[in-house]
């Protein structure tokens, strides 16, 4: 299931033109990608809706108790299955080669970390060559992988002008939940093990004692593949991030969900850490997905960790907010007529 031409291939002369490739070193230790998330939805059709043609998203392949989704030439990025949780149920971590994984997984267990390896049908789920399976402090299922398969025809979106942004940058990034778990236990699985590195920290007061605390690791040149933030949600996940190409998509997703009467979490606005121009609309099962264009790439030679003072360099308004001070904002063409 591997392609020759395999961008991520750190022995391709052509790897050193993606700029969100990282170094060989970085490429051999440990994750390199984010390769797809699973959720567990109670809505399969309001689900295929949202990513289909809300988002852009091209409908992978029907199964037998959900569907798939594509953003790029990769069989899926997301696996959308029919259950209660309406949840983060799962996310594949892609790893360079058999060697890679294998040296993953003996690293693992040799910290004591529980590791099994996935039977067969579940590989040919996934869509994998191999896979193995963990959990991470806060209890989310890792599913360690290997040879995430390209999709028989051409990505096509119905929606979208241009593409969405994955290749070695991986699907997107995803921000989890602490949950009360520790920085130190959950930086020492994901930083220690799985060869992550940490982006930068944000740390602002919301409100008098309401600080948020975010921490942002990536694994190749994408400014961040995940992140954690120890907020009150019952939920695993806060959102995941789709970026796309042309700036003009985030425009006409914006509009298509505004059309929709989609609900949103945050407006347009932009992130100081990532430079991600951008936008949160809530899924159909209450987490959010950030739907953006301009992400910053990352080089680890010159890249300094950093503490910022707040979320958002601009806007990211709450919708109520945005559409109060519309509404209160005097219309000069009144009384012109």
């Amino acid at each position: 299931m591997t392609d020759e031409n395999d961008p991520n291939d750190p022995n391709d002369p052509n790897v050193e033109n993606d700029p969100h490739v990282m170094n060989k070193e970085n490429l051999l230790s440990g994750v390199k990608e984010l390769g797809y998330v699973v959720y567990e939805v109670s809505g399969l059709a309001d689900w295929e809706h949202f990513g289909v043609t809300l988002l852009g998203m091209q409908l992978g392949e029907r199964t037998s108790d959900g569907f798939t989704l594509r953003t790029d030439e990769k069989a899926h990025r997301w696996i959308v299955t029919e259950g209660p949780a309406d949840d983060l149920v799962a996310t594949g971590y892609e790893v360079e080669d058999p060697a890679a994984l294998d040296a993953l997984v003996e690293r693992l267990r040799a910290a004591g970390v529980e590791v099994t390896e996935g039977d067969a049908a579940l590989a040919a789920a996934r869509k994998v060559d191999r896979l193995f399976l963990t959990t991470d402090p806060m209890g989310n299922r890792v599913e360690l992988v290997h040879g995430l398969a390209d999709a028989p025809t051409p990505f096509a979106s119905a929606s979208l002008l241009g593409g969405f942004v994955t290749g070695a940058g991986g699907a997107g990034h995803q921000v989890l939940m602490a949950h009360g778990v520790s920085r130190e236990t959950y930086l020492a699985f994901y930083l220690d093990l799985l060869g992550f590195k940490v982006s930068d920290i944000i740390v602002e007061e919301l409100a008098p004692g309401v600080v948020a605390d975010l921490i942002f690791l990536h694994c190749n040149g994408r400014h961040h593949t995940v992140a954690f933030g120890d907020m009150p949600s019952p939920k695993k996940t806060h959102h995941f991030m789709v970026e796309v190409d042309d700036i003009r998509d985030v425009g006409l997703a914006y509009d298509r969900c505004m059309d929709a009467e989609q609900p949103f979490e945050m407006t347009l606005g932009m992130h100081p850490n990532d430079h991600m121009f951008s936008f949160y609309v809530f899924t159909p099962s209450g987490f959010s997905v950030e739907y953006g264009w301009g992400g910053l790439i990352i080089d680890d030679e010159t890249w300094e960790v950093k503490t910022l003072d707040r979320l958002h360099s601009w806007g990211h308004r709450p919708p109520g907010v945005v559409a109060g001070l519309l509404a209160a904002a005097p219309n000069p063409m009144e009384g012109n007529h």
